[in-house]
């Protein structure tokens, strides 16, 4: 089963709690936050003390994305913080097995997120080490953005080489997934779909959510 991750990224911030509650009882399997520092992307979200307030409000797995430079520096804080999935940029740390390797030592699991332009050779000798790889579909920063058409044919090169070699790895893809496009994205190989503006720009976030959920999984 393709599990879904709606982003809050695009939720409405006064009405937070609620639209948790609704995406869940949609059938939402990851609640996906994205984390910038308006340096390593050109925008500026939340820190820690609103990832914890976050996790209060969730009765399902916390899957927070670092979008920040050099995440090694706040590792510890932001699974203090409520985080279940970690997941930090190949292009924002020098020492990338170093700060896998501190994630793992905390017992949740860890991911690697690669930008559209960057190649799957750079995880060559780091997938052993891994519980994710998130593909960027879009250029990180910014939500409501047209998946890159590109991105497929790297899904399906990542899909055949993890089936065949590192079985244990999960397939993340974030950004321009909407309802017309996301049954195609699940069967070239995804197991995670992180959704955004196409759940939470709707008036009845619930039954959008239960939509993904259906499309993505109907064979």
């Amino acid at each position: 089963m393709v599990k879904i991750a709606p982003s809050i990224l695009s939720a409405d911030f006064l009405n937070l709690k609620n639209e948790i509650e609704e995406v869940i009882k949609g059938g939402a399997d990851y609640i996906h936050v994205d984390v910038m520092d308006g340096n390593y992307v050109p925008n500026l979200t939340f820190g820690m003390p609103v990832v914890k307030s976050i996790k209060k409000a969730c009765s399902i797995p916390l899957d927070v994305h670092l979008m920040i430079d050099k995440p090694e520096r706040y590792i510890d804080e932001f699974i203090d913080a409520g985080a279940d999935i970690l997941t930090i940029h190949y292009e924002a740390t020098t020492h990338l097995h170093r700060t896998i390797q501190l994630i793992k030592s905390k017992g949740i699991l860890a991911g690697v997120s690669l930008n559209p332009a960057t190649s799957l050779d750079v995880l060559e000798y780091i997938y052993e080490d891994i519980d994710l790889v998130l593909l960027m579909s879009v250029n990180p920063g910014f939500g409501g953005q047209t998946f890159i058409k590109a991105v497929e044919r790297k899904l399906k090169e990542l899909r055949k080489n993890i089936d065949n070699n590192y079985p244990h790895v999960l397939i993340e893809i974030d950004g321009g997934i909407k309802l017309d496009n996301a049954k195609n994205i699940a069967d070239l190989g995804a197991d995670i779909l992180v959704i955004g503006s196409d759940i939470f720009s709707y008036n009845d976030i619930r039954s959008r959510t239960e939509q993904f959920k259906l499309v993505i999984n109907n064979n």
